[in-house]
This record gives C-alpha cells, sequence and structure tokens, in this order.
C-alpha cells in the first residue's frame, strides 16, 4: 500500500480554514466586550475637558510652536508682542490665523482672555 504525499498538506489545510473561521466567530461574539474594555469599562463615550485659564489653553494647543518659555520655535517669539501689536490685532491673529498658524485654536469665547494675556507676556 504506498501512502499519498498530499492527503497530511490537505488535512493541515482544512484544519487552518475551520479554525480561521472558528475564531472569527469567537471574534463576533466578543466585539462589544472588547469596545467596553478601549473605554475604560463603561459604555460612555470618551469626552475631552476643555482648559479654562488662558496659560492651560497655552500649555494644550501654542507651546509645540511657541516654545515652553515664549521664545519661538516655529512660531514667532511671544515675549512683548503687546508692545509691538494691538490685543484687538491679537485677537484676530488668534481667531483667524495668520501665515503658519492655524486659525480656531483657541475658542472663541475665550479669544480675548487669551489675548489679554499674550499681550502682557514680557
Amino acid at each position: 500500500m504506498k501512502r499519498n504525499p498530499v492527503i497530511p498538506y490537505i488535512l493541515i489545510f482544512v484544519f487552518g480554514i475551520g479554525l480561521t473561521f472558528l475564531l472569527s466567530f469567537k471574534g463576533l461574539g466578543d466585539m462589544k466586550e472588547v469596545a467596553k474594555d478601549k473605554n475604560g469599562g463603561k459604555g460612555a463615550e470618551k469626552t475631552e475637558t476643555v482648559a479654562s485659564k488662558p496659560e492651560d489653553i497655552y500649555k494644550q494647543t501654542c507651546i509645540g510652536c511657541h516654545g515652553d518659555q515664549y521664545q519661538g520655535v516655529v512660531g514667532p517669539s511671544l515675549k512683548g508682542i503687546g508692545s509691538k501689536i494691538s490685543k484687538d490685532e491679537i485677537i484676530h491673529i488668534i481667531t483667524k490665523g495668520k501665515g503658519n498658524m492655524p486659525p480656531n485654536l483657541v475658542p472663541q469665547e475665550q479669544a480675548e482672555a487669551m489675548a489679554e494675556w499674550v499681550s502682557k507676556i514680557k
């Protein structure tokens, strides 16, 4: 009796396909549980906290371009900017953007407080 050398390969192929389907259905069944784990065990959506102080806004959105000591990195230095341009111009730049600075990095309702704070940087 001669054995067919292809039979073990066919058995492994069929076993692999069957295992793939089995694990796929198992994953579909666990999909909701995995989604809950990604949300910290809660079904609630992720919420983002909004900074309220100009210093916190600066740390979240501005520090990458203007530097940790307002010295300017990609963006210009903010030291003494209040003596160069008016507060209204600062508000305009914060809300509308200028040059490489994108608009709307600071919420509209906090733009005036941010401009006041930026104009006082020495």
